[in-house]
Protein backbone atom coordinates (compact mmCIF):
# COMPACT_ATOMS: atom_id res chain seq x y z
CA UNK A 1 0.00 0.00 0.00
CA UNK A 2 1.24 3.51 -0.76
CA UNK A 3 0.47 6.00 2.25
CA UNK A 4 -0.81 9.45 1.06
CA UNK A 5 0.22 10.76 4.24
CA UNK A 6 2.90 11.92 6.93
CA UNK A 7 0.74 11.67 9.51
CA UNK A 8 2.76 9.28 12.43
CA UNK A 9 -0.98 8.35 14.41
CA UNK A 10 -1.94 6.59 10.56
CA UNK A 11 1.22 5.11 10.03
CA UNK A 12 0.81 3.55 13.81
CA UNK A 13 -2.53 2.14 12.61
CA UNK A 14 -1.47 0.50 9.65
CA UNK A 15 1.51 -0.87 11.85
CA UNK A 16 -0.51 -2.23 14.31
CA UNK A 17 -2.91 -4.19 11.48
CA UNK A 18 0.32 -5.38 10.02
CA UNK A 19 -0.31 -3.69 6.42
CA UNK A 20 3.06 -3.23 5.02
CA UNK A 21 2.78 0.67 3.15
CA UNK A 22 5.56 2.94 2.06
CA UNK A 23 4.56 6.28 3.00
CA UNK A 24 3.99 9.36 0.45
CA UNK A 25 3.55 13.36 0.90
CA UNK A 26 0.39 14.51 -0.82
CA UNK A 27 0.83 17.59 -3.11
CA UNK A 28 -2.02 18.92 -1.73
CA UNK A 29 -4.29 21.81 -0.99
CA UNK A 30 -7.34 21.24 1.58
CA UNK A 31 -9.54 24.58 0.39
CA UNK A 32 -13.02 24.70 2.03
CA UNK A 33 -16.41 25.19 -0.60
CA UNK A 34 -19.05 26.88 0.48
CA UNK A 35 -22.25 25.17 1.54
CA UNK A 36 -20.34 22.07 2.08
CA UNK A 37 -21.25 19.39 3.74
CA UNK A 38 -18.42 18.05 5.97
CA UNK A 39 -19.04 14.20 4.63
CA UNK A 40 -18.50 15.51 1.13
CA UNK A 41 -15.38 17.80 2.31
CA UNK A 42 -13.64 14.63 4.07
CA UNK A 43 -14.60 12.61 0.32
CA UNK A 44 -13.08 15.37 -1.67
CA UNK A 45 -10.41 15.70 0.51
CA UNK A 46 -9.02 11.97 0.37
CA UNK A 47 -9.02 11.94 -3.36
CA UNK A 48 -6.86 14.74 -3.37
CA UNK A 49 -4.61 13.37 -1.58
CA UNK A 50 -4.95 10.22 -2.74
CA UNK A 51 -4.74 11.41 -6.41
CA UNK A 52 -1.93 13.63 -5.76
CA UNK A 53 0.50 10.53 -5.19
CA UNK A 54 -0.97 8.29 -7.81
CA UNK A 55 0.91 10.57 -10.18
CA UNK A 56 4.19 10.50 -8.55
CA UNK A 57 4.03 6.33 -8.75
CA UNK A 58 5.21 5.41 -12.34
CA UNK A 59 3.54 1.90 -12.28
CA UNK A 60 0.69 1.15 -9.95
CA UNK A 61 1.27 -2.64 -9.00
CA UNK A 62 -2.36 -4.09 -8.60
CA UNK A 63 -2.28 -5.13 -5.17
CA UNK A 64 -1.20 -2.45 -4.19
CA UNK A 65 -3.36 0.69 -3.82
CA UNK A 66 -2.60 4.37 -2.73
CA UNK A 67 -4.58 5.32 0.37
CA UNK A 68 -5.45 8.71 0.89
CA UNK A 69 -7.14 10.50 3.88
CA UNK A 70 -8.72 13.47 5.43
CA UNK A 71 -10.51 13.80 9.02
CA UNK A 72 -11.90 16.71 10.51
CA UNK A 73 -13.21 17.98 13.04
CA UNK A 74 -17.17 19.39 13.44
CA UNK A 75 -18.81 21.39 16.74
CA UNK A 76 -21.76 23.12 16.52
CA UNK A 77 -22.31 23.17 12.98
CA UNK A 78 -18.77 24.48 12.36
CA UNK A 79 -15.47 22.91 11.32
CA UNK A 80 -12.86 22.70 13.72
CA UNK A 81 -9.32 23.18 12.16
CA UNK A 82 -5.81 22.74 13.74
CA UNK A 83 -5.37 25.86 16.88
CA UNK A 84 -2.95 28.44 15.53
CA UNK A 85 -1.74 28.75 19.50
CA UNK A 86 -2.13 28.20 22.89
CA UNK A 87 -4.57 30.41 23.27
CA UNK A 88 -7.50 29.24 20.77
CA UNK A 89 -6.45 25.66 21.44
CA UNK A 90 -7.80 26.26 25.12
CA UNK A 91 -10.76 28.27 23.98
CA UNK A 92 -11.70 25.22 21.62
CA UNK A 93 -11.56 23.04 24.11
CA UNK A 94 -13.50 24.99 26.60
CA UNK A 95 -16.23 25.19 23.94
CA UNK A 96 -16.45 21.53 23.58
CA UNK A 97 -16.13 20.81 27.55
CA UNK A 98 -18.73 18.86 28.34
CA UNK A 99 -20.54 18.41 24.83
CA UNK A 100 -20.34 16.25 21.91
CA UNK A 101 -18.78 16.99 18.44
CA UNK A 102 -18.71 15.02 15.50
CA UNK A 103 -15.22 13.54 13.93
CA UNK A 104 -15.92 12.51 10.52
CA UNK A 105 -12.95 10.30 8.01
CA UNK A 106 -12.81 9.46 4.69
CA UNK A 107 -10.86 7.18 2.94
CA UNK A 108 -10.01 6.69 -0.53
CA UNK A 109 -8.16 4.26 -1.98
CA UNK A 110 -7.13 3.89 -5.50
CA UNK A 111 -6.39 1.16 -7.78
CA UNK A 112 -4.90 0.05 -10.90
CA UNK A 113 -7.45 -0.26 -13.69
CA UNK A 114 -7.72 -3.11 -16.15
CA UNK A 115 -6.53 -0.43 -18.96
CA UNK A 116 -2.89 1.04 -19.63
CA UNK A 117 -3.31 3.75 -16.53
CA UNK A 118 -7.26 3.22 -15.82
CA UNK A 119 -7.72 3.57 -12.31
CA UNK A 120 -10.65 2.50 -9.86
CA UNK A 121 -11.20 4.26 -6.74
CA UNK A 122 -13.39 3.80 -3.59
CA UNK A 123 -13.84 6.47 -1.06
CA UNK A 124 -16.36 6.34 1.98
CA UNK A 125 -16.01 7.68 4.77
CA UNK A 126 -17.15 7.10 8.99
CA UNK A 127 -18.64 9.41 11.20
CA UNK A 128 -17.70 8.96 15.44
CA UNK A 129 -19.46 10.94 18.30
CA UNK A 130 -17.46 12.67 21.19
CA UNK A 131 -18.79 13.59 24.14
CA UNK A 132 -16.22 15.62 26.63
CA UNK A 133 -16.38 15.69 30.11
CA UNK A 134 -17.19 18.70 32.09
CA UNK A 135 -13.61 20.16 32.21
CA UNK A 136 -12.07 22.81 34.65
CA UNK A 137 -9.82 25.69 33.51
CA UNK A 138 -6.83 24.16 34.80
CA UNK A 139 -7.01 21.03 33.55
CA UNK A 140 -6.97 22.51 30.21
CA UNK A 141 -4.24 24.68 31.08
CA UNK A 142 -2.87 21.83 32.08
CA UNK A 143 -3.23 20.38 28.56
CA UNK A 144 -2.36 22.91 26.25
CA UNK A 145 0.63 23.63 28.37
CA UNK A 146 1.93 20.06 26.71
CA UNK A 147 1.70 21.11 23.19
CA UNK A 148 -0.14 18.19 22.21
CA UNK A 149 -2.50 19.83 20.32
CA UNK A 150 -0.55 20.96 18.10
CA UNK A 151 -1.23 19.88 14.05
CA UNK A 152 -4.37 18.62 15.76
CA UNK A 153 -7.92 19.09 14.32
CA UNK A 154 -10.02 19.99 17.03
CA UNK A 155 -6.65 20.57 18.94
CA UNK A 156 -6.57 17.53 21.26
CA UNK A 157 -5.28 13.72 20.69
CA UNK A 158 -7.46 11.20 21.94
CA UNK A 159 -4.85 8.78 21.52
CA UNK A 160 -2.79 10.75 24.10
CA UNK A 161 -3.58 13.01 27.49
CA UNK A 162 -6.56 13.44 26.14
CA UNK A 163 -8.33 10.66 26.47
CA UNK A 164 -8.78 12.00 30.13
CA UNK A 165 -10.86 14.45 28.73
CA UNK A 166 -13.55 11.75 27.01
CA UNK A 167 -17.20 10.66 28.66
CA UNK A 168 -18.38 8.46 25.91
CA UNK A 169 -17.82 7.59 22.44
CA UNK A 170 -19.97 6.59 19.83
CA UNK A 171 -18.65 5.30 16.77
CA UNK A 172 -15.14 3.87 15.52
CA UNK A 173 -12.20 5.09 18.18
CA UNK A 174 -9.55 4.71 15.14
CA UNK A 175 -11.83 7.34 13.08
CA UNK A 176 -11.26 9.84 15.92
CA UNK A 177 -7.52 8.89 15.63
CA UNK A 178 -7.64 9.81 11.97
CA UNK A 179 -7.99 6.58 10.59
CA UNK A 180 -11.21 4.90 10.29
CA UNK A 181 -10.16 1.46 10.46
CA UNK A 182 -13.57 -0.55 9.72
CA UNK A 183 -13.80 1.43 6.69
CA UNK A 184 -10.68 0.75 5.32
CA UNK A 185 -11.06 -3.23 6.13
CA UNK A 186 -14.74 -3.16 4.92
CA UNK A 187 -13.34 -1.32 1.01
CA UNK A 188 -9.92 -3.83 1.44
CA UNK A 189 -12.50 -6.98 1.53
CA UNK A 190 -14.05 -5.88 -1.48
CA UNK A 191 -11.29 -5.90 -3.52
CA UNK A 192 -10.25 -9.16 -1.83
CA UNK A 193 -7.28 -7.67 -0.49
CA UNK A 194 -8.25 -8.71 3.62
CA UNK A 195 -6.48 -10.21 5.41
CA UNK A 196 -2.58 -8.71 4.63
CA UNK A 197 -0.20 -11.01 3.20
CA UNK A 198 1.73 -10.46 6.46
CA UNK A 199 -1.12 -12.32 8.35
CA UNK A 200 -1.28 -15.12 5.99
CA UNK A 201 2.68 -15.65 6.17
CA UNK A 202 2.16 -16.52 9.88
CA UNK A 203 -0.77 -18.92 9.13
CA UNK A 204 0.38 -22.92 10.10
Amino acid sequence: MYLASKSPQRKAILESLGIEFVVFKPEYSEEGRPHELPAEAVERHSRGKAFSVVHKIDELPRDRPVLGVDTMVVFGGRTLGKASGEEEAFELLRRMSGRTHLVYSSITLVWAGLGPGAREEQTAHAVTEVKFSHLTDHELEAYVATGEWRDRAGAYAIQGRAAAFVHEIRGDYTNVVGLPVSVLVELLKKKGQWPPAGWLRHAG
